[in-house]
Parts: structure tokens; sequence; C-alpha cells
């Protein structure tokens, strides 16, 4: 597997958070990658019929088989941007995948899929025909909204590696905690808490992987916000399927 990622051009750097190519070549045996919850939103595209889709919010691991020759072209987007280019509450879009064609249109999707793989071309090129797709798709929308509750909060949890307490983050918004929730499953996808155990997640996941030996799983705990050490086992087999030992070691292996 061969993946790369590329900064998105600077009319796209507010919606997206990256684009990226990735090549798959297998033999007989197919290859396995696990992906863990982000809280990010995808568009890919393969070369092979019909293949492009979006990938909706993550609550869970997914082993991702790869079998045979698969090229990717594929859009990144910032938590909450997707909302933006498909006009949809996304937690329609939640643990699962929709094609294309259903959430832009069978006309668009085909251009799109015949503009990309039609031709031999190179990754900058095919990288370059999505941006334009997703311009397209950007001007064709409504006029831009100040910023929403959700758009403000997301900046919120992020800040703070998803240390805060949906309550109060509500209060310093002025809105109560069922609005914050109604906006972000409309605008994200998930539960502002959801997405907040998600960021702290994150944080501690990367953070162990610099640690030499054997971390000290209760310091790791207090060092990323959790109340005790059975509260990130739980975090880690709720969004890795793995124990911290056990996640660490095959990442290591």
């Amino acid at each position: 597997m061969v993946y790369q990622e590329y900064p998105p051009i600077p009319a796209l750097r507010p919606w997206l958070d990256c684009v990226w190519t990735c090549r798959v070549q297998t033999g007989a045996t197919p290859l396995t990658h696990q992906v863990l919850p982000d809280n990010c939103i995808d568009i890919l595209c393969q070369d092979q019929h019909d293949a492009s889709f979006a990938v909706g919010m993550m609550t869970a691991p997914i082993a991702v088989v790869s079998q045979g020759r698969v090229q990717t072209v594929a859009a990144r987007f910032k938590p909450g941007a997707a909302a933006r280019f498909f006009q949809l509450p996304l937690c329609e879009l939640n643990d699962g995948r929709a094609g294309l064609q259903q959430l832009w249109g069978r006309d668009l999707a085909a251009r799109l899929d015949d503009a990309l793989w039609s031709d031999p071309l190179s990754n900058m090129q095919r990288i370059a025909i999505l941006q334009d797709y997703l311009l397209l798709r950007l001007r064709a929308g409504p006029p831009l909204a100040p910023a929403s509750v959700a758009v403000h909060a997301i900046a919120a949890i992020e800040g703070a590696q998803g240390l805060v307490r949906v309550e109060g983050l509500a209060r310093q918004l002025g809105v109560s905690r069922q609005h914050l929730a109604q906006q972000f499953r409309q605008q994200v996808g998930i539960s502002p808490k959801l997405f907040a155990r998600i960021c702290r997640f994150r944080a501690a996941s990367l953070g162990v992987k610099s640690l030499a030996g054997q971390p000290d799983w209760a310091q790791v705990a207090l060092k990323y916000g959790y109340f005790d050490q059975s509260h990130l086992i739980h975090d880690f087999q709720d969004f890795a399927h793995s124990s911290p030992e056990a996640w660490l070691t095959g990442r290591r292996a």
C-alpha cells in the first residue's frame, strides 16, 4: 500500500483537512488494515465502476479489505465541513457510506468518474480534478451563513483535545444542551459528547506511540484527562477494539 497526503488548494482549505491518494497492489491474499474513528468524513473515488462514495463519521473502527489493484483519490473534510457539500443531516451517514450518485446526482458523479479514470493521469492531475468538482459543488450551494453553534463547539472541543463538559460548553455558547446536540447531529454527524471522546482518544493513542518501553497506563490516563485507567481502557475497546497494551504492541510490530 502506498498512501500519500497533500494540502488542499487555498479555496478549499477552510473545508478540507487534506486530499490523499492510495494505491494498493495485492496478490491472491487480501490486504486488511484497520481505520480508527477520526471525527472526519471522506470522499473516496476509486478506479472501479461507480466506486465514488462518501464515508460518514465513524463511531467504531472498521477493517478495510483490499484485493487486486485499486487506485484511490480522496478528500478528507474538516469536522463539520462536509455538510456544506452534501446538504443532508450528516447523522444519516454515520458508520456507513453513500454513493456520490445518491449525494450529488447521477450526472455530476458520472462526469467526475469519467474525468478521473478515462485517461491515464498522474496523482496530482487527479487531485486537481477532484478539487475542481468540490469547488463546483461548493459554489452551487446556498450563500455562506455565519459560523454556526456547532462550528464554534468543534473549535472549543478540538482546542481542549476533548477535555470539555458538554453542559458547560452549551452555556458558554448561549444555547441549551439539547440544541447543541441537535446541531451537532445535523452538521457533524455525532453527538458533541462522542466527538469529544474521540478527540481525547486520538490524542492518547497518538501520544503513547512515542513513548519508549512499557507505558504506565495509569499515568497515561491521567495525562490525557481520563478519570482513571479503566476509562482509558474502555475508550480503547470502543474505538480500537483492543486493549491499550495490545494496540500499542500491534503498532510497534
